[in-house]
């Protein structure tokens, strides 16, 4: 007779679903506050509803992969990607607010973020995300006519 090994409760797993079900109640809660009307039955109130149930669906699948511990092993985590990327979108953050603009700010995030992946041309990867930069400020600003963090070079458009 043969017995299975005791399956043990992921407990990261499970604080991962808590934290899935909270994200799931903040969006339909924040949703909840939406003051907008529309005539039809679809409204802006809509993919709040969808992501709010997708989340607390991925909570619930997540919580009893954890209960019967099936959820797969994690790898080893390594910082490096994580400070990189996290680097680049405070220096997105910080130069919108001191003025300097959504360009230089978004093609150094492109290029940290490249980098965190682990590409090695990094004054590459600056060129490629200002030109992403350039066309994304474009499209939002002249033709979708919404305003992006004006700086030295969205000043020049």
């Amino acid at each position: 007779m043969t017995t299975s090994p005791q399956r043990r409760i992921d407990v990261a797993g499970l604080v991962i679903a808590l934290i899935l079900f909270v994200l799931a109640g903040v969006v339909w809660w924040d949703m909840t506050k939406l003051q907008i009307l529309s005539p039809y039955d679809l409204g802006p109130k809509v993919m709040p509803i969808i992501v709010s149930g997708a989340l607390a669906l991925l909570a619930i699948g997540n919580a009893i992969g954890a209960l019967r511990g099936d959820l797969p092993a994690r790898d080893h985590l390594d910082w490096k990607p994580i400070i990189l990327i996290l680097g680049g979108l405070a220096c997105l953050i910080i130069l919108i607010a001191i003025g300097g603009g959504f360009m230089i700010g978004t093609a150094i995030l492109f290029a940290t973020t490249s980098a965190a992946f682990g590409r090695r041309a990094f004054l590459t990867d600056l060129l490629i995300g200002a030109v992403i930069a350039v066309f994304i400020y474009l499209l939002f600003a002249k033709l979708l006519t919404l305003s992006l963090p004006a700086g030295p070079l969205e000043r020049l458009f």
